[in-house]
């Protein structure tokens, strides 16, 4: 066997290993359901909303609970010392259901939304306790879905990818890197039923606790200064051998998260780097490793046609994806070179910006 041989293989067999984990993801990975579920119990659920500097999202996204045909809610929103109109826009809804109080200065150690969330959590009531960001938006059985899926399947945390709302060209090449990396890498359904502590995955747009566990294992205090702290969560939970649900948000669950490609940047930047909790040699590798396996056959192929079965096999990862993500085909395969090239820019940027403490998010360092 020549060398171009063993670089054809080398190549070729890690991304069939990938097409099957996402096929296996395409018929195996939990999804919310849009359907009325009929629940025997219906416990107070509190719904906690960090908002710092969100008066654009914030009024769309209480309503969005308070059209919840889940009914026993309460909502409680955290203004983190917003600059804006955020209190204001909450204060104009005028409804018994919501709650508002004012953040606290950030104490030394804590990360901004860790201490939003902490003290959300100091005022909430509910038997449950539902995280969700300002930025995302419900459809009216997200509530009853969730609490229906940890009653039957006795859930300690269960989390949501949400579906993705794209409008701009800068978008398209960071949001959609979120459920690539997830749904290529990691067999969702293994977050639930295997006990392997490797196999998690969470999400901070929307997060629900049983309270109950979440203050036996310390509550934002004991992430207090994780800027992942959704999969540290996770890990937690797990090592202690507790169940664990993660699902796709399919339309029930929606976020508009960057709205351009500099905020994309920026907010990526501060996730992905610590997210892998590994060195930075380490991580170099691989983001060289993927960008190697998932950019070079699109420029081999003009060097040898043998390439095209490497580069069907990435845009039938791809397709399979943006189906999955409910996002559109066709730009995430036009665009999967540039959305490759701006997750290694991204990359080292994270690294950059995490080690030598420059990172920031909502005018905060982090």
């Amino acid at each position: 066997m020549n060398v171009e041989q063993i670089i054809f293989f080398l190549l070729l067999f890690p991304v069939i290993l990938f097409l099957l984990i996402v096929l296996y993801n395409y018929f195996t990975a939990p999804r919310f359901k849009k359907q009325k579920v009929e629940l025997s119990q219906v416990p107070l659920v509190s719904v906690l909303i960090p908002a710092r500097n969100e008066e654009e999202n914030i009024t769309n996204c209480i309503e969005s609970v308070l059209n919840q045909d889940y009914k026993n809610i309460e909502i409680i929103v955290c203004d983190d010392k917003s600059t804006d109109n955020t209190e204001q826009k909450v204060l104009e809804l005028n409804n018994p259901k919501i709650k508002l109080i004012k953040g606290k200065e950030l104490p030394f150690g804590w990360l901004g939304k860790n201490w939003a969330c902490h003290q959300l959590s100091k005022h909430a009531s509910g038997e449950y306790i539902l995280f969700i960001d300002a930025d995302v938006r419900l459809e009216k059985n997200a509530v009853s879905f969730v609490i229906n899926e940890v009653l039957k399947k006795d859930c300690k945390m269960l989390s949501c990818f949400s579906t993705q709302i794209i409008n701009s060209f800068g978008e398209w090449l960071v949001v959609p890197l979120v459920n690539w990396l997830l749904l290529t890498f990691l067999p969702l359904k293994k977050v639930f039923s295997s006990k392997n502590e490797n196999f998690v995955a969470a999400n901070g747009q929307f997060v629900l606790f049983e309270m109950k566990k979440y203050f036996e294992i310390g509550g934002h205090e004991a992430v207090k200064n994780n800027v992942v702290e959704d999969m540290e969560f996770a890990r937690i939970l797990k090592s202690k051998g507790e169940k664990i649900i993660t699902l796709l948000g399919n339309y029930v669950v929606n976020c508009r998260m960057y709205d351009s490609f500099a905020d994309g940047l920026k907010g990526f930047s501060k996730n992905f780097y610590p997210g892998f909790k590994t060195n930075p040699s380490v991580f170099l590798i691989l983001l060289i490793t993927l960008f190697t396996l998932f950019v070079s056959p699109f420029i081999l192929v003009f060097q040898n046609y043998f390439y095209l079965i490497h580069v069907f096999i990435i845009i039938l990862i791809r397709m399979f994806i943006s189906r999955m993500s409910n996002q559109n085909i066709s730009f995430n395969v036009l665009l999967h070179p540039l959305q490759m090239i701006a997750m290694f820019f991204i990359g080292i940027n994270s690294i950059y910006t995490t080690t030598t403490k420059k990172a920031e998010w909502k005018g905060r360092k982090i």
